[in-house]
Order: C-alpha cells, then structure tokens, then sequence
C-alpha cells in the first residue's frame, strides 16, 4: 500500500480547514497549585479552539468518579473558536491572535471567575504568555506541550533504538516546539521524524470515523514512513493535537497497513490534568459532585456534535450530554475590532 499519492487524497476531500493546535507553555503559576488541591469545590476552565478539548475533560471527569481531589468540581468548556470559517491560523499576524486570545481569558475570568485554566490547544498555548491577562491575572494555567513533551522523552528513553513520529497541525510542526525541547533533553534529532497534518480537525470533528478521515490519516502515515530511515524497527506514534486521539483507531489502522507495529501510540490529553491528582488527597472525596458546561460562540454543527459526542459518550457520557446541550453564546468574548485590517 505504499504511495498512496498524498496531493490526489488533499485534491479529492480537504475544501478547507480551520485552526486546532500548535505550542505550549508549562504551568504559569505552579507556586498556586497547592491552594487548589487543598479546596474542597472547584472550578475548572478547559479552553481550546475546537472540539479537542473536550476529550481532557471526559478522561478527568470519569477519573474523579473513583474518587478525586474535589467535594465539588464544575468543568466549564470555553471555546476559543470565533468563527466557522477559520480558526487562530487563519489571522492575519500573532499580534491578532494574541488580542483574541487575551478577549477569551479575559471573558473567562470575569464571567465564570475559575480556579485553574487548562489550555487544551497546542497554538493557544504558545500565545498565553505574550497576553496581558498572563501579566496580569493569577489564575493559575496549564498548557499542553510540556505533558507531550514529558510522555516522549519518557518512552525515548526507555528504548534508546527508537524513534518517533510527531503527528501535529501545520503551525505545530512549522514551530517546532516539541522537536526544540526533546533536542535540549539530549534526544538526537535524527530520532524526531515530524509530520504536519493540514485539515485533519475539521475532518475528525465531522467524522472521526468516516471514510474521509482514514483517507487522510493513511495519506499522513504513509508520508511520515518514508521520512523514516529506520524501517519497521522500534516507532513511536505522538499524536500532538487534542482532536487526534478521537481517531486513534484509524491511526492504528493506518500503520497495520503498512504492517507496522508501532511501540505504542502516546496521547498527551489525559496526561494534562495529572496535576488535579497529586499528593496525599488526591482521592480524598468519594462520589464526588461533577457538573460539566459547554459555552461557544459559534455554533455547533449536527454532524460535529453527532460525531465527536458518540466518540466522548465511550468515555464521559456527562461530557457528551454537555455537547449535546451546548450554551450558544454569541457575545462570548470580543474579536472582530481585534483583529489588523490590511
């Protein structure tokens, strides 16, 4: 099945795409996190511009059921898409994606006052710390990176024959953040094989499972092998966008058609919230309260809500009933005056 010509696959299915992720910054404020763990009800803001962090708050919601740090947690979803027809990628410089950004905390904190932020978006992410609101706010604030990061070089380490795949949208692979940090942990580069995976959101959040979906999947797959100069022998699958584990069965796919066998596929996503789980009472309140809100300004199509809520009900039915029962919002945050005219 080798060569299955990329360019026809991108010709034949992708009409257009719209942001999902791309870099990251570690904990803002880790000096915080004690005084969270030690309240007995929180408020927990998970924000990302599209679906994929939904999946963050399914795998942290169904682990506190067996018992959690909280009496009382209420997850809050705060999309950070402005609009259906492209994402942060699509503005025209930085300085607009970080002033829409900023509308975004700063809408989050003054209407709904969180105890922690979670950026659940590689692109949101980078753009926190050039934000007023990180200058300024003390909330404290997870970012996605670093809990990637962490999980490679963790199996790199474990088989020093391997290598990796780092899966990831077009501005995740074109900043080479993950590459960066791996490479100042003292991990060759020649063992980072990166491959940029350009409208595969909006693809999985109409269909993760669709016929359109594997296509472009295989398409991905079958280029990043022929970057691999190590053949079949010791691969490691990263799948460094929030949205890309919903897929993880057409990732797997894809490789066993190639008849490859990869070391194993690492997901960051539920990797992000680790922190809500350690010390002493991590599992101090058994049955705890969850409630779980989706807020957006755009609205959220039947076939997205159809497809990523069957997907999130195999692991959060609440999370799924949250999408299902999403809060349209039009006025959710400001960006239109935000953004640099031509």
């Amino acid at each position: 099945m080798r060569g299955f010509a990329l360019p026809v696959i991108l010709i034949s299915i992708i009409t257009a795409g719209f942001c999902a992720c791309t870099q990251d910054n570690t904990f803002a404020r880790q000096d915080d996190s004690p005084p969270l763990l030690s309240r007995p009800e929180v408020k927990i803001a998970v924000t990302d511009s599209g679906l994929g962090g939904l999946s963050v708050i399914a795998s942290a919601a169904e682990r506190m059921r067996n018992g959690g740090p909280f009496r009382e947690v209420e997850f809050v979803f705060f999309n950070a898409l402005f609009s259906k027809q492209g994402g942060y990628n699509s503005l025209p410089d930085r300085d607009s994606k970080i002033r829409v950004f900023n509308s975004v905390l700063e809408s989050m904190e003054r209407n709904e006052s969180p105890d922690v932020i979670i950026i659940a978006c590689n692109t949101l992410s980078v753009l926190f710390e050039s934000t007023p609101f990180a200058r300024r706010s003390t909330v404290p604030v997870r970012g996605i990176v670093e809990p990637g990061v962490e999980l490679i070089a963790k199996n790199l380490k474990a088989r020093p024959d391997s290598k990796v795949i780092l899966f990831g949208t077009q501005t995740t692979i074109e900043e080479g953040v993950h590459r960066s940090r791996l490479t100042e942990r003292g991990f060759l580069p020649e063992r980072i094989i990166t491959q940029a995976c350009p409208d595969l959101v909006p693809y999985i959040e109409r269909g993760y499972d669709s016929g359109e979906t594997e296509m472009l999947i295989f398409a991905y797959v079958d280029e990043a092998l022929q970057k691999n100069t190590n053949g079949r022998r010791a691969l490691l699958v990263s799948l460094n966008c929030t949205h890309y584990g919903y897929a993880l069965d057409l990732w797997k796919k894809a490789f066993a058609g190639f008849d490859i066998e990869p070391l194993a596929f690492l997901n960051p996503n539920p990797r992000l919230t680790d922190f809500l789980f350690e010390g002493e009472g991590a599992d101090r309140f058994q049955n705890p309260d969850i409630r779980i809100r989706f807020l957006s300004m755009v609205e959220i199509g039947d076939s997205e809500r159809r497809s990523i809520g069957s997907r999130l009900e195999k692991t959060s039915p609440q999370t799924a009933a949250a999408l299902r029962d999403y809060e349209l919002r039009p006025d959710l945050f400001e960006w239109k005056n935000l953004i640099k005219r031509p």
